[in-house]
């Protein structure tokens, strides 16, 4: 087995290559004025299992098309298998048509991803794991909640109150009760499909001069998590956090979320950024362990 740690995932390819005590192989990366990118692999893939490690956070489209162009260059270069491992997935939040004329954008990318002759994708914590089911490529969606967990654990605040936004998601909260042991909760939420703005039901939680992590799959713009610190502090939390597997912070969005009341956001470096200090290495290493490529 061999890993290609791609443009956007340097730091963590080589990580997971250390973990597995394989060979790494570089590629040689720059951006052309016009803003194309060039890929070159500093090695040879012939008749080998490859990994190629690259999240798809924005800049989105960019690093997608990196993501191809390194993996039909594996299958021109006679690569015997190729896993491509995609910590955040784009384009899968827009899962089914749900409105009329709708593109289905994360069909077209596996169709994509299958011509371009990967095998199978690893991703983390996708929106909607079900949907990446249905495909004919194979898929390990794995998550990072329990890592996520364990940091707030090892930093002293075991007994903290899950909770996580949406019923939908409530399983978030239980995997991260299992590490915390301090109970558990949900905020119901509702998402309007053409504007995409999200309301938050007022609920009364048992989170009175109580430590909350309020924990979620992605953090974007920051609107939804800032209404539910906001909520929780209400209710008379002690200290608040946000934590997240997908820190994608858009804008000012960090700052605002602080400001909101939240003592500190903790994020995965599934997305490379200042909170992202939680590494989901180990968890990805394990799973091409298990796999055996």
């Amino acid at each position: 087995m061999i890993i290609i740690p791609g443009p956007a995932s340097p730091e963590l390819g080589r990580k997971i290559a250390n973990m597995l005590k394989i060979e790494v192989v570089p590629v040689e990366f720059k951006r052309f004025p016009d803003g194309e990118s060039y890929i070159r692999f500093d090695g040879n893939v012939e008749n080998e299992d490859i990994v190629i490690v690259q999240t798809t956070s924005p800049p989105q489209n960019e690093r997608l098309i990196q993501l191809f162009i390194m993996a039909d260059n594996a299958k021109d270069q006679k690569a015997k298998n190729i896993t491509a491992v995609v910590p955040y997935f784009a384009y899968a939040r827009q899962d089914k048509r749900f409105r009329s004329g709708e593109a289905f954008s994360i069909k077209t990318l596996m169709k994509l991803l299958e011509k371009c002759g990967v095998n199978r994708i690893i991703t983390i914590n996708s929106h909607n794991p079900t949907i990446l089911k249905t495909f004919k490529m194979h898929v390990d969606d794995l998550s990072a909640i329990s890592l996520l967990a364990e940091y707030f654990k090892k930093k002293g605040f075991d007994g903290a109150f899950s909770l996580s936004l949406g019923k939908k998601a409530l399983d978030t909260a239980v995997q991260a009760n299992k590490v915390l042991e301090g109970g558990y909760g949900c905020i119901s939420t509702h998402r309007n499909r053409i504007t995409g703005k999200v309301t938050i039901e007022r609920a009364s939680l048992p989170v009175k001069n109580r430590n909350v992590i309020i924990f979620d799959d992605i953090i974007s713009s920051g609107g939804t998590m800032i209404k539910a610190v906001k909520l929780v502090k209400a209710e008379g939390a002690d200290r608040v956090f946000a934590a997240c597997v997908h820190p994608l912070l858009i804008g000012d969005s960090k700052d605002r979320i602080l400001k909101s009341g939240a003592d500190e956001i903790v994020g995965t470096d599934c997305v490379p950024s200042p909170v992202s200090v939680v590494s989901v290495a180990p968890l990805i290493a394990e799973a091409l362990a298990e796999r055996g490529v």
